[in-house]
């Protein structure tokens, strides 16, 4: 073997190395990418922003992949969790789905109906509610014409609350801007018509809505004659 033969050689198998290197380099790269990045698991995003206390289906949300450790704990994984749910607060699209989003879809008895309204967090039972709560709901009016005394009136007992929503900021009345902007938590409940009514007339027309949480398993039976109660006729 000359002297070019043997450069040649000694070329070639520089070559080889230097090839050997290069490809070993990108081995470590994709190494270090996949223990950064770990495996992809599947996912899902809204499709549209959804109300709170609509009822969920799979058509609301489309399948993505996603690094595994990027997806946090209660992140759905699997769109089986969101048969027969309802959204808590409202979704917004592109979000990713997860289980402190949804909550199961409550259950009602034959001749009962979800009624939500919103209540004063400063006058309700701030912190103590929860679904599954028993309550008696307290309005306060004025009097109907001047010199009439105000009453404060049982409007609902025994009230099951189903939900409890997000504390939310209220601006004043367009017509009374005396009142201060304040805070009210959605409380759903499940009534009869006839209450259900009653909550809602309370909610528009009296001045305060207050609830009074009843005690498990307590008597809270209340007679006509004291539904209603008056300053002055107070012994």
């Amino acid at each position: 073997m000359n002297s070019r033969q043997r450069r040649g050689v000694i070329l070639l198998l520089l070559s080889v190395l230097c090839a050997l290197g290069a490809f070993a380099g990108v081995l470590s790269v994709i190494n270090d990418v996949e223990s950064k990045v770990g495996p992809e698991v599947t996912a899902y995003r809204l499709k549209d922003d959804v109300a709170p206390y609509t009822t969920l289906t799979e058509d609301k949300f489309e399948q993505i992949k996603m690094p595994e450790r990027w997806l946090s704990e209660n992140a759905v994984t699997d769109l089986r969790q969101v048969r027969g749910k309802i959204a808590v607060t409202t979704l917004r699209e592109g979000s990713l789905l997860q289980t402190d989003m949804i909550v199961d879809q409550p259950a009602l008895r034959p001749g009962q109906q979800e009624v939500a309204i919103m209540i004063d967090a400063a006058t309700g039972v701030a912190g103590k509610i929860t679904p599954g709560s028993t309550v008696n709901v307290y309005a306060t009016f004025a009097g109907e014409r001047e010199g009439d005394p105000a009453q404060s009136k049982i409007i609902v007992t025994n009230a099951q609350v189903i939900d409890v929503g997000e504390l939310t900021a209220l601006e004043p009345d367009a017509d009374d801007r005396t009142r201060r902007a304040t805070e009210a938590v959605p409380i759903t409940f499940a009534l009869s018509t006839i209450d259900a009514q009653r909550i809602t007339y309370a909610e528009s027309f009296a001045e305060r809505v207050r609830l009074a949480l009843v005690a498990p398993g307590g008597d809270t039976t209340v007679p006509d004659e004291d539904r209603t109660y008056e300053l002055a006729k107070d012994k």
